[in-house]
């Protein structure tokens, strides 16, 4: 006889008779709950991680790069083809552009809206391991990680910064729970197909959120944790055909797609982006081996007192034979000897490895049963610290916003004629289109010729890389300084950004008037001064 639950349930405490011997140590089943806890849970997860994402201007480069390549996508309607300053841009798949401009086309252009992705990335992977953790520790042991996973600083920070990092961090975790609640429910000779179906499904939302790491992370974590909980069986029943057909369904369209419309795009987007950038050391943000265990240590600090449980107190031994425990250490380590292996390191590519840590953090108290209340406050303590600091750095952020260009862009956008001309000099400011409403692409001028710029990692490079998918439309939006004066020369008034020293390296005509200078960046209004047609 089956337990009493439904089939697939996620949320459902497995059946006390027919636990396994891992499940019967924990003295948490005995909590209950009623079936709206779950729903009040979510929408509480979403409130909290969504209410301060408004404070803040875009930083740049990457919050105006990604956000002004949705707002290209929404500004010109082509939805198919991510563009920055309306070149073919690849650098990234487009599932973060998609949500994005959808977000914005209903709550308007603006910051909230332009951080839909991430909030959903963080929504997801928090309430699918509230949920997985549900259903194989109980409610109490649940509620317990989503509140350290919910406050934890550097997923509160991820959850509200728009680029792909969060999104495919949701992916992952939701992908990684999916599969090995397929897998425990196998063991208890329960329906699973719709489980490792969800899994196969995510899985492609990750290679659309941000390439084949949105696989390859989930199928890593869970060929170690097969292999080291000896359950080679299970393998065979991953490898399922029809999961595989959905896996495909979702990812592999605009894939090809695009392979269909630019030649070379199979070439750029899987070699160049993922493995030439995974094994290269030509890109920036070069970090050493131990950057990520530092990272994780420095923002989980508040939770000092139960990282001692865990390191010193023999945490692992308490309660034996729990693959859901052995699940979560083998996807930390596995998260960050991954990501440490390549030179380039960003914080946001450790952001898979915060879910499994807030997990064993809020898990290392079940072994205090009951809870003295000294651990009890200190547990607490350590929530309220650690969404402080959260909190914290969104303020801060917010009263010292060193990154952004969106005083210049509205300054553009109230005074600027549409139809008038907008150049750029020696930058691309990536969030000046989003913040003034920008619908053509504009002008920008360097030394294009320069061969540096292959070598570099750098915003030159992006839009060379990106001109190379449309070469008649590079060579009008990339101009050289030779050129900038014909340039200024198309229209009664154009208007210029860039650096404030700029008038005099580039030699503007006396007739160009400083409308605004922030921060080393000005804005000018230049009038046409062309020579008479002979």
């Amino acid at each position: 006889m089956r337990p009493s639950l439904a089939p697939d349930s996620l949320d459902a405490p497995v059946s006390l008779r027919h636990r396994p011997a891992w499940i019967a140590h924990s003295p948490i089943l005995n909590a209950s709950r009623t079936w709206q806890e779950p729903i009040w849970v979510s929408l509480a997860i979403l409130v909290w991680l969504a209410a301060t994402a408004w404070a803040r201007p875009l930083m740049l480069p990457d919050e105006g790069r990604y956000v002004g390549v949705a707002w290209e996508m929404l500004a010109s309607g082509h939805w198919l083809t991510p563009t920055l300053n309306g070149l073919p841009f690849f650098h990234k798949p487009p599932l973060f552009y998609w949500i994005t401009a959808a977000s914005m086309s209903v709550f308007g252009a603006n910051p909230w809206a332009a951080r839909a992705a991430p909030l959903l990335g963080a929504w997801l992977g928090a309430v699918a391991l509230y949920l997985f953790t549900r259903r194989w520790a109980g409610p109490v042991a649940a509620g317990r990680v989503a509140v350290a996973l919910a406050v934890q600083p550097l997923f509160l920070i991820g959850g509200q910064f728009a680029n792909m990092d969060m999104l495919v961090a949701g992916c992952t975790t939701a992908t990684i729970l999916a599969a090995a609640d397929a897998v425990l429910r196998m063991e208890q000779k329960l329906p699973f197909k719709r489980s490792l179906a969800a899994a196969c499904a995510l899985a492609g939302l990750g290679v659309l959120a941000k390439g084949l790491i949105g696989a390859a992370i989930p199928g890593l974590v869970m060929l170690v944790w097969l292999v080291a909980t000896q359950r080679w069986r299970r393998l065979l029943a991953l490898l399922w055909l029809p999961g595989l057909g959905v896996f495909l369904a979702v990812a592999a369209p605009w894939c090809v797609a695009m392979q269909q419309q630019f030649a070379g795009f199979f070439h750029y987007f899987f070699v160049v982006q993922h493995f030439q950038r995974f094994v290269g050391s030509g890109f920036n943000n070069v970090q050493p081996f131990w950057f990520y265990p530092a990272v994780l240590l420095l923002f989980s600090l508040p939770w000092t007192p139960l990282l001692y449980r865990l390191a010193i107190r023999g945490y692992g031994d308490r309660v034996p034979h729990d693959p859901v425990r052995s699940l979560m250490g083998v996807w930390l380590v596995t998260v960050v000897v991954f990501f440490s292996l390549p030179q380039s390191k960003l914080l946001g590519y450790v952001l898979p490895a915060v879910p499994p840590l807030a997990y064993l953090l809020a898990d290392s108290l079940t072994t205090l049963q009951p809870l003295s209340r000294r651990m009890q406050n200190v547990w607490r303590a350590s929530s309220a610290m650690a969404a402080a600091l959260g909190l914290g750095a969104i303020a801060w952020l917010a009263v010292v916003p060193t990154k952004s260009t969106a005083e210049i862009a509205v300054a553009l956008q109230s005074h600027r004629t549409p139809g008038e001309p907008v150049l750029m000099l020696q930058h691309y400011f990536y969030d000046v289109p989003f913040y003034a409403r920008l619908h053509n692409p504009v002008m920008v001028v360097d030394d294009w010729q320069d061969p540096e710029i292959r070598t570099e990692d750098s915003w030159r490079k992006e839009l060379v890389d990106a001109g190379q998918f449309a070469p008649s439309k590079a060579a009008a939006a990339l101009v050289d300084a030779s050129r900038l004066r014909a340039a200024l020369c198309r229209a009664p008034v154009s208007w210029v950004i860039g650096p404030a020293h700029a008038l005099d390296a580039y030699a503007l005509p006396p007739r160009a008037q400083a409308v605004l200078t922030e921060r080393g960046t000005t804005l000018w209004r230049v009038d046409a001064v062309c020579p008479a047609a002979p």
